[in-house]
């Protein structure tokens, strides 16, 4: 990987926060054309940012997420691994999940390339 960690860390802090803001364009700007999403509370994935935007607008529609980056990790591949402290809302408020999700990015060309739900290891060296 070419790019500097900080600057990749950074990119991900920034599509935190846009998701967080519901900017969905902000986000996808961060995003390659061929990009790989999880449907995290849904099941599979979808590709492109096309498929994100709509898959974003239905979860949105059905509950309210928010999710906080931890801490970051650099893997020996390149990828980077988000401790996310996550909080999932329905739409009277009422939380449905407050835990920490890992979310494995991986980046390509200073973007968002694929991004996948992952368990936490106890132990890993922070970027």
């Amino acid at each position: 990987m070419s790019d500097q960690p900080a600057l990749l860390i950074e990119l991900l802090r920034a599509a935190y926060a846009a998701f967080n803001a519901r900017d969905i364009d902000a986000a996808l700007a961060l995003m390659t054309p061929d990009v790989v999403w999880p449907r995290a509370f849904k099941g599979g994935f979808v590709r492109g940012p096309e498929e994100v935007r709509a898959y974003w607008t239905e979860q949105w529609s059905e509950i309210n997420g928010h999710v906080e980056p931890i801490s970051f990790y650099l893997e020996e591949d390149g990828r980077i691994l988000v401790d996310v402290h996550q909080v999932v809302r329905d739409k009277a408020y009422a939380v449905l999940a407050d835990e920490h999700v890992g979310h494995r990015f991986t980046l390509e060309h200073g973007l968002i390339q694929a991004m996948e739900v992952c368990p936490l290891p106890s132990s890993t060296p922070k970027a």
